[in-house]
């Protein structure tokens, strides 16, 4: 897929004890996106997750030595990518919710001029809900980042996205390792760096297997810390950005 703006594209798939829903997925990218290469980080699994990559013959593997959650497993691929001249980075979660499909999606919003590409599940399509305090942590979030990037976003916290050569750029050094940092803080930061951010809606599907890492509950706690660590995170030092 080697395109105007897009350049060599990989695909970096964060992984805690995924061992269940990664077989599916990695077959299903290299049916659906069989020229693009495929990277999954490892974070620290206990589970034989890498031992699974590795059997498959679809996808490279980076090898955490322990865990150190989506932000910093995201931190390790953006800086593979820059190290091995990818331009463009897309991120898909491993659990098999992201439908390789709208990759394209992706791609051609970062092929149009865009830096980062959100995957936005509450944009039209699909059917997936959120409800109670999530609900409006979420529409809080979503409002205060798009005023930051000057852009209607309806969903900042989604882990489906790409990052054009600005954004590689930026976040193989700058990509915040903390929980929603990786989704909220890293949009703060491309904003205030002055990328350009926008949105395509997806449909989420069910988790193909394993279990997810975060409960209702202490997905609620942190998305209200988000709310904190945007307000923080608005008052920071905007970055140089550079394409070099």
């Amino acid at each position: 897929m080697e395109r105007s703006s897009v350049g060599r594209v990989l695909v970096v798939v964060p992984a805690w004890n995924e061992r269940e829903a990664l077989p599916e997925l990695l077959a299903e990218l290299h049916d659906v996106v069989p020229d693009l290469d495929v990277l999954v980080v490892d974070d620290g699994s206990r589970d034989g997750t890498a031992d699974v990559v590795r059997t498959s013959g679809r996808a490279q593997v980076l090898v955490l030595p322990f865990n150190v959650g989506v932000g910093g497993a995201m931190r390790a691929g953006f800086r593979y990518a820059r190290n091995h001249d990818y331009a463009t980075v897309v991120q898909v979660d491993a659990d098999g919710q992201h439908d390789p499909r709208d990759i394209a999606g992706l791609l051609a919003l970062i092929d149009d001029g865009h830096d980062v590409a959100i995957g936005a599940r509450f944009a039209g399509v699909g059917d997936y809900t959120v409800r109670g305090p999530r609900w409006w942590a979420m529409r809080v979030l979503a409002r205060s980042v798009s005023r930051l990037a000057k852009v209607p976003l309806t969903d900042v916290t989604s882990g489906f996205r790409a990052s054009g050569p600005a954004a590689v750029h930026l976040f193989a050094t700058e990509y915040p390792p903390e929980y929603l940092g990786d989704t909220v803080e890293s949009l703060v930061l491309a904003g205030r760096s002055g990328l350009r951010l926008g949105q395509v809606p997806v449909a989420m599907r069910a988790r193909r297997g394993g279990q997810p890492s975060q409960s209702a509950v202490r997905a609620t706690v942190y998305l209200a810390r988000a709310l904190l660590v945007l307000a923080l995170a608005v008052v920071h030092t905007k970055p140089a950005v550079s394409v070099a």
